[in-house]
């Protein structure tokens, strides 16, 4: 709940949380303990109010301002001893909780690193950042697995038109999944280009559909598209699932869920992977259509990985190029904050090992 500090009478409000104590009551819900947000960590102790307005011991009423970082919260939970009253509650013996490796992250969370690594996120929902939330964090936990400060860089999709060699400046680039044909062409053109310049990439999903129309492109067939953006192309390198066409405006109908992938044992995502087995997250309805796979071929993409069946393909990665892989699934889904995702871990390291780039300005 939360205790708002008004800055002109230098105190903390608790009434809203009174407030809510109360219609959680009024709706038969008896709170076990209160957690009071607030901005700033109070100089006095607040929760008198609330223990005395909502009958609850002192031990039941908890203050948690504002942290570095939202790891620190649960270890600020639990010097409370938030852990015994839960235990308690269930009638359980507490038990000393094993906080190494949540300490060992947040440690990772907090360090000032000396090298740093720039990003570019080629994107086209830019007005609001928690669309690519999971993606960034799994950027994080890679990044921090390499002790380096993570530096995201937002390339609107739409621009990029104008300049890709503006992507030169930073060490990788991710382009990441999304719907629809406004931005579409700038996330193909930063496919070609990282494709042609050795810069490392991660396509995620759109971002492998792209990177399969660059290389088409590339390889001769200037109408290579996906029929999502252009139904009427000559040369449809993505297509709609058979099973799927009539179905386009129906979410539930695309492939949802875990698929397994078999992965090429030479190639570089089976090393990533430590497999040749592997299962990602999928949530799209178009496919890369295999009659068209000698001319993704010739401009120097592999088909890494496929089905089980052989009839979709679900990972391409360039040759000769120190990182480019793309997945038609969502790897970012599977990362955790304490073990990153192969294909994450994998673009930070090539980043890193990337010729310096431009110097990029703080306020770029």
């Amino acid at each position: 709940m939360y205790a708002p500090y008004l800055g002109a009478s230098k105190e903390f409000k608790t009434k809203p949380a009174q407030n809510a104590v109360r219609e959680l009551r009024g709706l038969g819900i008896l709170p076990d303990a209160v957690v009071l947000r607030t901005e700033r960590l109070p100089d006095h102790d607040i929760t008198d109010k609330i223990q005395l307005f909502g009958g609850f011991l002192p031990e039941q009423v908890v203050v948690v301002p504002n942290a570095r970082t939202v790891y620190q919260v649960p270890l600020i939970l639990e010097e409370h001893g938030i852990g015994k009253l839960i235990m308690k509650r269930l009638g359980r013996l507490p038990l000393p909780p094993k906080m190494g490796k949540w300490r060992k992250l947040l440690s990772a969370a907090t360090t000032e690193y000396d090298q740093e690594v720039h990003i570019g996120i080629v994107a086209k929902y830019l007005n609001n950042e928690d669309t690519y939330f999971s993606v960034v964090e799994a950027l994080q936990s890679a990044a921090w697995r390499h002790k380096a400060a993570l530096k995201l860089h937002w390339v609107d999709a739409e621009i990029i038109v104008d300049g890709a060699d503006s992507l030169s400046r930073y060490d990788g680039i991710v382009v990441p999944g999304g719907f629809g044909p406004r931005g579409v062409e700038g996330k193909i053109i930063a496919a070609e280009y990282a494709m042609s310049n050795q810069l490392p990439y991660l396509g995620i999903c759109l971002g492998l559909q792209t990177a399969v129309i660059a290389a088409a492109r590339a390889s001769g067939l200037d109408d290579a598209n996906s029929t999502e953006f252009n139904p009427d192309t000559k040369h449809n390198v993505v297509y709609i699932m058979e099973s799927q066409k009539g179905k386009e405006s129906t979410g539930g109908s695309m492939r949802l869920g875990t698929y397994d992938c078999v992965l090429q044992p030479e190639s570089l995502a089976a090393k990533l992977y430590g497999a040749t087995h592997i299962s990602e997250r999928h949530r799209h309805r178009y496919e890369v259509n295999q009659k068209y796979l000698r001319f993704i071929e010739s401009a120097g993409l592999s088909v890494s990985g496929k089905s089980p069946d052989g009839k979709l393909v679900e990972m391409v990665e360039a040759r000769r190029h120190p990182y480019f892989v793309a997945t038609q699934a969502h790897p970012e889904f599977k990362s955790r904050p304490d073990r990153p995702h192969p294909l994450f871990d994998g673009l930070i390291e090539a980043a890193l090992n990337r010729p310096a780039s431009v110097t990029i300005e703080p306020n770029e």
